[in-house]
């Protein structure tokens, strides 16, 4: 049984400290969310706008996830497992996208992708659209969110006990058994939980979003558009919604990760 210790002093001025931490987080998301009445939110979901704006939100950060996870996963285990020429280059580059504010990003992005950007004027030509598509919206969602998947997911890699790895090569498994049959199977709720985090941020992307691909509208442009144009309390139903959507996905990744730190912690005490 374990004995609960009482707190200190210390403990209380540190815990007085995150209080009001908590309180600075949690205060708006109250006030946003007791600003509108749950017929109101329910009501947004009923409209066509918010309900098409939702679903193409939601739709191309999972293409933009999707994509992260064919090629970030890859670049995450070299990056927790081999040693090269550039590697703190290539980690600067690959988190650059937290520390560039967003609009900028889209600014550089409509440099390359629009119709007469760098890979925009070619792929014109084959029909191929970044500006005002869909397919604008995943390329803003994917540049500014694939930090968070591929950090995750090389820091999931990196925990792993390299041993492991070597007992299946001896056994005779290629590099290729070795990592779905191994290292996948270990590290799967740290990549989880990057997708999960990258999709949830794609969500709320905006600043590279309005740049790039204003039309469709995503559900961030849309809350803009309405803040604008008709006021807070047209904005406040769906701006609420969001935030009960982002409180859901936390508990996800929550739950993900809860498990093994809890076996972690029974491990310790034995």
């Amino acid at each position: 049984m374990t004995r609960i210790r009482a707190f200190s002093l210390f403990d209380w001025i540190f815990s007085f400290a995150g209080l009001l931490l908590v309180l600075f987080i949690l205060l708006p998301l109250l006030g946003t969310l007791l600003g509108s009445t749950p017929a109101q939110i329910a009501a947004g979901l009923t409209e066509r706008d918010t309900l098409s704006s939702l679903w193409l939100t939601f739709f191309s950060a999972f293409l933009a996830t999707v994509i992260a996870l064919m090629v970030g996963v890859p670049l995450a285990y070299l990056l927790a497992r081999r040693e090269f020429p550039g590697k703190n280059l290539v980690q600067g580059i690959i988190d650059l996208p937290i520390i560039v504010p967003h609009t900028a990003a889209g600014v550089a992005l409509l440099m390359v992708y629009g119709r007469q950007g760098l890979l925009g004027a070619p792929l014109k030509h084959l029909g191929l659209y970044f500006t005002e598509n869909t397919a604008g919206i995943v390329v803003a969602m994917l540049f500014v969110s694939l930090p968070l998947l591929v950090d995750t997911a090389r820091e999931s890699f990196a925990l792993i006990d390299e041993r492991l790895e070597h007992v299946a090569r001896i056994l005779g498994v290629g590099p290729w058994g070795t990592f779905r049959r191994v290292t996948l199977p270990l590290a799967w709720r740290g990549i989880v939980a990057g997708s999960v985090l990258m999709w949830a941020r794609g969500i709320s992307e905006f600043g590279a979003v309005v740049i790039l691909a204003y039309n469709p509208k995503v559900i961030s442009v849309l809350i803009y558009e309405r803040f604008t144009g008709f006021g807070l309390s047209s904005a406040l139903p769906v701006t609420a919604l969001l935030l009960v959507l982002a409180l859901v996905l936390l508990v996800m990744v929550r739950t993900i990760l809860l498990p093994r730190r809890a076996k972690h912690k029974r491990g310790g005490g034995q």
